[in-house]
């Protein structure tokens, strides 16, 4: 029986290839970097130009985990307000977070454009759409925030959102045209192209199952019988965490963010759906995100089940939520179903750890990934090079895991069924 999932429609440039490269055994670096996703390759990116010797081990291939398969949505921010976060970490920390969060797109752009990468992109914004009263008045709040700090923000009437979207069925929204969308698949190949480029070696098919403490050094040993010595190691798995460092996959709970891609819109269809080229996510508790793809396309993302799907019905809520936003798409083909795991932390943030010296791990993406992981690699990298805390926007803080683990993902499917229930009532 044929897999009920597909590849996903973006695509790697045509000039990548493997990565095989290993550093000769024997011969310590200064940082392994166990993941190669867009944190991992990022960090390997900016350390390596401040001449660190990086050695990235990847699991699988390039690009197959979340970094390759998310929807493409480079939004800045966090999921907090600026006075949340000011309030929560304090004026100094939090003023700090604030404009590092708000740079994060910045970060993608500005590295697409000065490093020349092959990724298709449009920089037209994102727009929250809020779909009740009380979701706008929280719109209404985070838009006063934002243009307090300089940013280019807009709320949208209940016309504007219509124009701007061609859907059906919101109040009115918010657009921060920070924002923009790419291909992850393609930008997370360049990422690892350029890094490779810049002096850092890069071995896919290295799946790392052992860290242990030796004379000073960090001996990291793989499936495949590499070892590497290294003065530091990142860990950068995210939601593919497993049991390498103690705890820390129990600080997070893996969630499958499942996609769907239409055939080519017709011209006619295209004129009148996100004819902007803008991103979209509502504000529904279990949130739809959607944009248009270089080729055409309509694709749309939603949380999935819990478990690996079983069949093609396992997206049908992400086609009805099409069909409810967009009555006139019923009768077009869905060419393209795929998933990816992504991590949730508990409050929301994304955690540092550092529990033993030289050994580093990050966590959590809470759905803007793209921009916060590229921007944050560059604060890790500087970290690594100089040993400056105040590099990290966020703090170092212990490895936590999360009361009755074990039980976590069964509370978390109830309360997402919980939610789209409720969601169903505020239509």
């Amino acid at each position: 029986m044929p897999a009920p999932f597909s590849d996903p429609i973006w695509q790697k440039p045509k000039a990548v290839s493997a990565f095989p490269s290993l550093f000769p055994a024997g011969s310590p670096v200064d940082v392994v970097i166990v993941g190669g996703g867009i944190m991992g390759l990022s960090t390997a990116l900016h350390a390596a130009r401040l001449g660190l010797a990086v050695q990235v081990l990847e699991a699988g291939a390039i690009g197959e985990g979340a970094s390759g398969l998310n929807g493409g949505q480079v939004i800045p921010g966090l999921k907090y307000d600026p006075e949340w976060l000011v309030e929560h970490f304090g004026l100094e920390r939090g003023e700090a977070l604030v404009n590092f969060a708000a740079s994060t797109a910045d970060a993608v752009f500005d590295l697409i454009r000065d490093e020349r990468l092959a990724v298709p992109f449009v920089r037209n914004g994102w727009i929250q759409a809020t779909h009740t009263e009380t979701a706008l008045k929280a719109a209404v709040n985070r838009d006063r925030q934002w243009r307090a700090r300089g940013a280019d923000v807009e709320l949208l009437s209940q016309a504007e959102i219509a124009a701007m979207t061609g859907a059906q069925g919101y109040l009115g929204g918010w657009l921060d045209r920070r924002a923009g969308v790419i291909d992850p698949l393609a930008y997370t190949s360049e990422l690892a192209r350029v890094a490779t480029a810049a002096g850092a070696r890069i071995a896919e098919r290295q799946k790392v199952v052992k860290l242990a403490k030796d004379a000073g050094f960090w001996r990291v040993s793989t499936a495949n019988g590499a070892e590497l010595r290294a003065k530091a190691v990142v860990l950068a798995t995210n939601a593919y965490t497993g049991g390498l460092l103690p705890g820390l996959a129990e600080t997070i709970v893996p969630l499958h963010s499942f996609q769907i891609a239409t055939a080519p819109l017709s011209s006619n269809l295209a004129a009148t759906i996100l004819p902007e080229g803008q991103a979209v996510s509502d504000s529904r508790r279990i949130l739809v995100y959607y944009r248009k793809s270089a080729d055409g396309r309509l694709v749309l993302g939603g949380r999935g089940r819990m478990a690996q799907p079983a069949s093609e019905g396992d997206w049908a809520h992400l086609e009805r939520a099409l069909v409810r936003l967009y009555p006139a798409l019923a009768g077009v083909a869905i060419e393209k179903r795929w998933f990816g795991r992504v991590a949730m932390t508990p409050d929301h943030l994304p955690h540092i750890h550092e529990p033993e010296p030289g050994l580093l791990a990050v966590v959590g993406c809470q759905g803007r990934g793209v921009g916060l992981m590229t921007a944050l690699g560059g604060r890790m990298a500087s970290y690594l090079a100089n040993g400056d805390i105040n590099q990290l926007p966020f703090p170092l803080s212990p490895i936590r895991p999360i009361p009755f683990h074990a039980f976590r993902q069964i509370g978390v499917a109830a309360t997402i069924a919980w939610y789209r229930m409720l969601d169903a009532f505020e239509r």
